[in-house]
């Protein structure tokens, strides 16, 4: 099953918490802080794979978690980090955060590897705290929370020529004549429901990958028939083919089919219409295939044309040799620049939002910022100083000073996240 779309929600493991513990051991009347830090919570990884054509692995997926950092223990017994979770895709796949709309990442390259969610980091234990001031500090950190996110994964197939024409004329015959493949060849419409590759091989040695991509039809930049399922593909090659049928079997018109080719090309994408390209003239051995060819030369008087006839091999020779030639003199398609792909990771993002900001819902004051979030979660209410270093961090950020100035009075509620607390200035 060819399974080109994924969506998926990815939890990366929290954070180990730290400990709180001191030492006693007889005779040691002055025993201090021993307790460990927290370990790593595991990170989610995508890692692309060469010998993978499809996402349906990560379909049947549909939640990924990663393991929490164990717990720090006494005796400054540091926890272990959890182990990353590492996901096979195939090479092609570009990542999305949902939310945002941002491009995270566009893999490509055999073994690359992407975090899509960092995992948190292990709260520290007392004995990190220790200071001259402070020389046994009964408080110690929960594990940072991992990163939380739903990503789209859409797999862009990788070829090198895309072979692209409306339904029945040719594509699949064409590709499985020049090539390895294997395509389905019928005698209706939309025999091809996903992209079929192939690979080519000169008699000179060179090669290249090429695809047979699902039959176009009008308004498939709008989605109708198989719609951008079929032209994502299209963006991810070097060189695009346009297959005509020449012979105009059913009653087609090989100059209306490709000016509408073209169209839907550029309305999905200008990039597309960019291409360098070759068209394909194929069943030159039907009646009134020359005719059509010269006209269709007198309409597009710039375009390559490269007649063929696929089942008895005719005019193939000269097309793949040309093929290769264009494949070779064009670098790698990049689908987007770096300043098109977005920081996936959240840590990194909170230093370009707002510290925090402060609203007023319903009488109680309530603050937002993940700064601000991060930190609460990493407290240990349970402990008296943790709770008085949460409040003096509060006041480091400028927080109590921004309620003052918002309306705040003495004894009105605060809350952040779902921990209320009473105001005092």
């Amino acid at each position: 099953m060819f399974v080109d779309e994924v969506t998926i929600k990815i939890e990366a493991g929290d954070g180990g918490d730290g400990c709180t513990s001191f030492r006693r051991e007889k005779y040691v009347p002055m025993g201090g802080p021993n307790g460990g830090n927290g370990g790593h919570g595991a990170n989610v990884i995508f890692k692309t794979d060469e010998g993978l054509k499809t996402l349906i692995d990560l379909k049947m997926m549909k939640h990924i978690k990663g393991d929490k950092g164990a717990n720090g223990k006494g005796s400054d017994r540091h926890g272990a980090d959890a182990k990353d979770v590492v996901i096979k895709i195939p090479c092609g796949t570009t990542i999305t955060d949902v939310e945002t709309g941002d491009v995270l990442a566009d893999l490509v390259h055999k073994d690359e590897e992407f975090i899509v969610a960092h995992g948190g980091r292990g709260g520290m234990g007392n004995h990190a705290f220790a200071t001259h001031e402070n020389t046994a500090p009964e408080f110690s950190e929960l594990g940072e929370p991992g990163e939380k996110l739903v990503v789209k994964c859409e797999l862009k197939v990788l070829a090198d020529v895309g072979l692209v024409g409306m339904p029945s004329v040719g594509k699949s015959t064409l590709i499985n004549s020049i090539s390895n493949a294997n395509a389905k060849v019928g005698a209706y419409h939309f025999t091809t429901l996903n992209p079929n590759l192939g690979f080519v091989k000169l008699k000179d040695g060179r090669s290249f990958i090429m695809a047979d991509l699902p039959g176009l039809i009008e308004g498939a930049s709008q989605g109708i028939g198989l719609g951008d399922k079929f032209l994502k593909h299209a963006l991810r090659t070097k060189v695009i083919a346009h297959v005509i049928d020449m012979g105009a079997e059913e009653g087609r018109n090989p100059i209306e089919d490709y000016q509408k080719m073209l169209n839907e090309l550029s309305l999905y994408d200008e990039k597309l219409i960019k291409k360098p390209h070759i068209v394909i003239a194929t069943k030159m051995d039907l009646d009134a295939a020359e005719d059509n060819l010269k006209a269709f030369k007198k309409e597009f008087p710039n375009e390559e044309v490269y007649p063929v006839i696929a089942p008895l091999d005719e005019g193939l020779d000269n097309l793949i040799i040309r093929l290769q030639d264009m494949v070779d003199s064009l670098e790698e398609v990049k689908l987007y620049t770096d300043d098109d792909i977005k920081e996936s990771h959240v840590l990194y993002k909170y230093k370009k939002e707002e510290p925090f900001t402060i609203e007023n819902e319903n009488g109680i004051w309530v603050i937002h910022g993940k700064e601000v979030e991060r930190l609460f979660h990493m407290t240990r209410f349970s402990e008296p100083e943790g709770v008085e270093r949460f409040a003096r961090k509060l006041r480091g950020m400028g927080i109590e000073k921004a309620l003052e100035e918002a309306g705040a009075s003495r004894g009105d509620d605060v809350r952040i996240e779902d921990y209320v607390f009473e105001f005092k200035n």
